[in-house]
């Protein structure tokens, strides 16, 4: 399917392009190709191939779930204004 002149014309008045007539030669070519591409990819045949969820299909490697900092609460808490209970205490803000 190759688009004219006129198609492009439609085209770039729909998406609010505004196209020089120097640049409308180019762009014309340029979607023709775009066309051949995706016409060019629908021709393969694809049967007996499943499609993919993503085209990465891959299983992720995962690090294992351990904790890499000590415990340093105290070391925190110890120069803060307010602490209670392990928890900052802070000014209330909204009457």
């Amino acid at each position: 399917m190759a688009l004219e002149r006129t198609d492009v014309e439609k085209i770039a008045h729909l998406a609010r392009l505004g196209l020089d007539e120097a640049d409308l030669a180019a762009t014309t070519a340029t979607l023709n190709d775009i066309l051949g591409l995706v016409d060019q990819m629908q021709a393969v045949d694809t049967t007996g191939i499943d499609p993919l969820a993503h085209p990465l299909e891959a299983t992720q490697r995962l690090r294992p779930d351990q904790a890499t900092e000590g415990d340093r609460r105290e070391a925190y808490q110890a120069i803060a204004p307010a602490v209670e209970a392990g928890l900052y205490l802070v000014p209330k803000v909204i009457e």
